[in-house]
């Protein structure tokens, strides 16, 4: 199944997380595109993140996280 526009936003979502720390979050405002707002929400009601509009990795987001990162470094390695 190929990744869709809707899964390449939520990537770029948990892209934006800092993966050093637990205690560092992300807030998405009302002035975000569309996209990165319903991205966001969709990460909430999947259990990703602790707020409708950013916070905290959850425990599924932090492992998540790692993984999309994992692979967006490898895809932009040169």
């Amino acid at each position: 199944m190929p990744y869709t526009q809707d899964i390449v936003d939520e990537l770029n979502i948990l892209a934006r997380y800092n993966l050093s720390t637990t205690q560092e979050g992300i807030k998405v405002h009302k002035t975000a595109t569309p996209e990165t707002i319903a991205a966001t929400h969709r990460l909430f009601e999947k259990g990703l993140i602790s707020q409708e509009d950013g916070g905290y990795l959850t425990n599924l987001g932090i492992e998540t996280a790692k993984q999309a990162q994992a692979v967006l470094d490898v895809l932009t390695a040169v």
